[in-house]
């Protein structure tokens, strides 16, 4: 028999997912990467209550129709047709405002000539919410924040960097001198929009220059847990292969991942200098046959990438709403 799907719409997010007959609401939008609070497995209930806006649903317990206006367990909840439900504790990029934490270093390596991994844990994990790209900011005494993307999935218990240094880039390495001294540093997150609150329905292309792989490996490990099939392609640009710090990783993803496909971009050009690099990414990119009316595209990298890429593209026919990128927050154009 074939199974229905059904579109369910949270309130105030305006996020949505599909909700398959026969599956409860909260697995339904933990399929979709939706981060609703629950605590079952810790036998504490009524966390994942939410209120019906409109539409029909059942509740599974008691086998009896929900009316709109009553209060539910989405746990405990099917779909009978599309649904609006009231349920505050879920928010969208932006609307989750920063709060600053204390962090304990776990770990930190180099991992190639300039790049470090740095692992933080914090105490109050299960208080820190954010969503699969967003960035924090390492707060040091008497300095400027730094802000570094999240590399890791919202669902990880640790939070990892990567944080480019050398003796001539000052404040990176103020924070990397800073880690390894240790214990602790304090670090103020979530930060940015340009980021996947839910699951995407359409194709994804990534672009990243640099670190900026770090911002894409928080949403690919985001996305291995939902049942997103759509096409996701990364390309990623440096100027030398020795500064493709990860790249065994994202060839594993292309090999264990099916929708994924990673197109490495290298100068390797010692007189190749960053204008002529990115241009070089941008060109991969517009040769790549894409659909530009069907993809959303998440950039990482430098505003000079970043702008280029959106023109470029935006000339070919992608939609500006479809390109996204923290560079349009942090650095916007007059």
């Amino acid at each position: 028999m074939a199974r229905h799907a059904f579109r369910t719409i949270l309130r105030p997010s305006l996020l949505g997912f599909r909700c398959r007959s026969g599956e409860d609401l909260l697995s339904s939008a933990a399929s979709a990467g939706i981060a609703v609070p629950a605590s079952c497995r810790n036998g504490v209930c009524e966390i994942c209550e939410a209120r019906l806006l409109a539409g029909e649903a059942l509740n599974t317990r008691n086998q009896q129709t929900i009316k709109v206006g009553d209060r539910l367990m989405m746990c405990r909840t099917e779909a009978l047709t599309d649904l609006e439900l009231e349920i505050d504790t879920v928010m969208a990029a932006g609307q989750n405002p920063p709060k600053t934490f204390q962090a304990k270093v776990a770990d930190v390596r180099s991992i190639s000539h300039d790049v470090y991994r740095v692992e933080l844990q914090l105490n109050r994990r299960r208080e820190v919410s954010f969503h699969a790209g967003q960035y924090l900011s390492v707060n040091l005494p008497d300095a400027e924040p730094c802000y570094f993307s999240i590399a890791s999935s919202p669902l990880a218990q640790a939070i990892e960097l990567h944080i480019q240094a050398t003796p001539e880039w000052v404040s990176a390495q103020k924070v990397i001198d800073a880690i390894i001294k240790g214990p602790e540093v304090t670090v103020a997150l979530p930060h940015g929009k340009a980021c996947l609150a839910v699951a995407p329905e359409k194709p994804l292309l990534f672009v990243a220059a640099g670190t900026g792989f770090a911002q894409v490996k928080s949403m690919v490990d985001y996305l291995r847990e939902t049942r997103y099939d759509q096409p996701a392609t990364l390309y990623w640009g440096v100027r030398r292969p020795e500064d493709m710090y990860l790249r065994e990783l994202a060839e594993t993803w292309e090999r264990e991942w099916e929708p994924f496909t990673f197109v490495p971009v290298v100068g390797d050009n010692d007189d190749n200098d960053w204008s002529g690099h990115h241009d070089q990414l941008v060109d991969a990119v517009l040769r790549s046959g894409t659909d530009w009316s069907n993809v959303q595209v998440m950039a990482s990298g430098s505003p000079v990438m970043v702008y280029t890429l959106m023109d470029a593209l935006i000339e070919v026919g992608l939609p500006e709403s479809d390109f996204y990128s923290d560079v349009l927050e942090y650095a916007p154009r007059d």
